[in-house]
Order: structure tokens, then C-alpha cells, then sequence
């Protein structure tokens, strides 16, 4: 019985890292630009032929 009090706190222990670290994220910037890696997928970045001579 004693071992699932601990599993219980380790478990909240662990849940709070992640909490912190995701608070940290999101002070840090990390979720700032929401709007240009949903467009990035409509530019083609197709590279333009080489021109060649024609000699």
C-alpha cells in the first residue's frame, strides 16, 4: 500500500515538470509565431532551371 503513495507522488512530481516546462515555453517565445508554419506549406520552393548557352 505504501509503494502506491509513492507512485502517486512521484506521478505529481512529474506532472509538475511538465507543467513548469511548459510555462517556461511559453514565457520563452516558443508559441509566438502561430501563422507563417501554417502558410510555409502553400510556398513552393521549387529551384529555377539553370540557364544553359546557346552558343
Amino acid at each position: 500500500m505504501s509503494i502506491l503513495f509513492v507512485l502517486i507522488l512521484l506521478s505529481l512530481l512529474v506532472a509538475v515538470l511538465f507543467l513548469m516546462a511548459f510555462f517556461w515555453a511559453i514565457r520563452s517565445g516558443q508559441y509566438d509565431d502561430d501563422y507563417t508554419p501554417a502558410m510555409r506549406i502553400l510556398f513552393d520552393n521549387d529551384k529555377e532551371p539553370a540557364e544553359t548557352d546557346k552558343s
